[in-house]
This record gives C-alpha cells, sequence and structure tokens, in this order.
C-alpha cells in the first residue's frame, strides 16, 4: 500500500536542509541589517520575528536611509538541530546556535534559539521565533524511537497549559492577574507591577494586551524529558499614553518612523512579542507554573490622535 506524501509522518527536514535555512536566513539577515532594507529578509521572516524584523527595518530605513554605518555581521555557529516528525503541512525545526553578539567581556555565554517553519512543498523555510537564552536554561528534550525531538500538539491535555492557550492566558494574567499559572519573574509580576505603578505628571497610561495565536502566529513546542514542553507563542500588546490639556506626548525617532495620525494628546504604541517558555505536566511540581526563559519584544506600529 503507497501512503500518501501528506499523510505520513516524516522529519520536517534533512540536517543539511535545515543548514542551508539558517545560512539563507544569516544572508538575508545581514543584507537587510546592512541597508536597512526590509525587502531584503522579507521573504526569510515570518509570525512575530517577521513582524518585529520588518517593522524595526522599516523604521530605520526611514531614519537612516543611507543604511547601517555600523554594521556587524550577525554570525551563527555550532548549530544543532531539532527536528521532529510531522505529517502535513506546515513542518518545523529548531536550531540552537552560538552567535557572535555575546563576544564582548563580561556577557553571558548565550543561545539563539530559532523556530524555522515551511507551509508547503514549493515554499521556503522561514524564521518565525528567535529566543536567546543561557544553555543552563533549557531542559533536556525527549528523544522518540529514531532518537529525533517529539512535538507537542498545540491541544496537549498532559501539560498545565496547553500550547493553543498561552497566549490568551498571557494576556489575561497582564490585564487581570488570572489565571495566575506564570512563575514570578521579569516579563510576568515584575512587568504587571511595573505597568500599574506607572506615573507621569500629566499624562495618563492604558495597556491593553491581546492573544496572538492563529497562523503564521501558532505556538510551537516540543517535549521534554520530564513530560513538560518548551514552547513558543506570540502575543500582542498596546500602550496609551493621554496627555492632560496643554502638554503632549514626546515621540522619539523610532516611533515617528512608524506613526500614522497626529500626536495632539495621544500616542498608541503597537507591539510584537514572541515568548520562550517551560510548561511543566500537569500536575509537576513548582506550582505548576509556566516558567518564563525569554521575551523578544518589538515596536510594529504607532497611532497619534
Amino acid at each position: 500500500m503507497t501512503v500518501h506524501g501528506e499523510l505520513e509522518v516524516v522529519p520536517a527536514a534533512t540536517k543539511s536542509e535545515a543548514a542551508k535555512a539558517l545560512a539563507d536566513f544569516t544572508t538575508a539577515y545581514n543584507a537587510a541589517d546592512k541597508a536597512y532594507d526590509p525587502a531584503l529578509d522579507a521573504d526569510r521572516v515570518t509570525g512575530s520575528l517577521g513582524a518585529i524584523n520588518q517593522a524595526g527595518l522599516r523604521a530605520r530605513q526611514k531614519n537612516h536611509p543611507d543604511g547601517n554605518a555600523n554594521h556587524l555581521p550577525l554570525e551563527l555557529t555550532d548549530a544543532s538541530y531539532l527536528i521532529p516528525k510531522k505529517a502535513g503541512w506546515p513542518r518545523w525545526f529548531l536550531a540552537e546556535t552560538d552567535s557572535n553578539r555575546d563576544q564582548d567581556s563580561g556577557k553571558q555565554d548565550t543561545s539563539w534559539l530559532i523556530a524555522f517553519v515551511r507551509t508547503g512543498p514549493d515554499a521556503v523555510w522561514k524564521a518565525s521565533y528567535l529566543a536567546v537564552v543561557a544553555p543552563a536554561q533549557l531542559p533536556a528534550f525527549a528523544k522518540d524511537g529514531d532518537g529525533r525531538t517529539r512535538p507537542v500538539s498545540a491541544d496537549s491535555a498532559e501539560l498545565a497549559v496547553a500550547p493553543e492557550d498561552l497566549s490568551t492566558q498571557y494576556t489575561q494574567y497582564l490585564q487581570k492577574g488570572t489565571p495566575d499559572v506564570f512563575a514570578p519573574g521579569v516579563a510576568t509580576s515584575a512587568w504587571r507591577y511595573q505597568r500599574s505603578n506607572t506615573r507621569r505628571a500629566g499624562f495618563s497610561f492604558q495597556f491593553i494586551d491581546q492573544p496572538l495565536g492563529g497562523g503564521t502566529f501558532a505556538p510551537l513546542g516540543l517535549e521534554t524529558e520530564d513530560g513538560g514542553a518548551l514552547v513558543f507563542f506570540s502575543s500582542k500588546h498596546f500602550e496609551q499614553q493621554t496627555a492632560a490639556k496643554g502638554l503632549r506626548p514626546s515621540v522619539n525617532a523610532d516611533v515617528q518612523a512608524l506613526l500614522t495620525g497626529e500626536v495632539k494628546s495621544t500616542l498608541t504604541k503597537e507591539r510584537v512579542s514572541s515568548q520562550l517558555v517551560y510548561v511543566p505536566k500537569k500536575g509537576a511540581g513548582n506550582d505548576g507554573k509556566v516558567i518564563m526563559l525569554n521575551r523578544l519584544p518589538g515596536l510594529t506600529a504607532a497611532k497619534g490622535s
């Protein structure tokens, strides 16, 4: 019996395909960063990383039309690839690399984790998530009988929080403090406290958080040896600053470059954010809390009124 190619469970990529995807991304990223031209890597990024990358390049292109005078080529070396098996499309894999961004004295050694997604047999691999973490923070991954990492389904009932629910629960937590499923940290309890205590004479601040989990922003996760999972997920965040009569919110160059409308009394900044978390299995220790390992936010739009 012939198994239909779209239904067969196969490795998402070969090691050589994964290495080429990483090399193609790095080449495109460096070209775009040197020229401050988003078109040069638009076909190599997607999801939250793509939204952040493209908006950042548009802003820098407007402020520095001659390009990046301080360009330092990104080097990603010593790569290892976590390539799960999957049926159908999209398919994805994770590259763990060393970078030349932490080689200055005094900086902690970090790993760059880049998730690559391919939406179909004729599509190219695109980088959808990026996280920078200390190698010691990474858990051991579970392996199947062939020694490959095991993907986690978006609706997994084996975890403290299903990957597809992380974005909603994170944004609800930031708004209301519940559900309290996240361990205390810089991007959880400390950020909530900071926002609730934002003060500036003559100005009021409002924060709105929205889940972001469909299509190219879908969560991606790998099972860990202890039954938990390492999961990427996305979210969107708005910060609105309103000035009292006679005052006006300040606008820096990066915000101005992405601004629509005119800032008279109100400035709203829109950011997309990607998170890398460790999700314990249901009923595990540490109170079953989700641990935030990295958060990567980026300004994607601004509106004045």
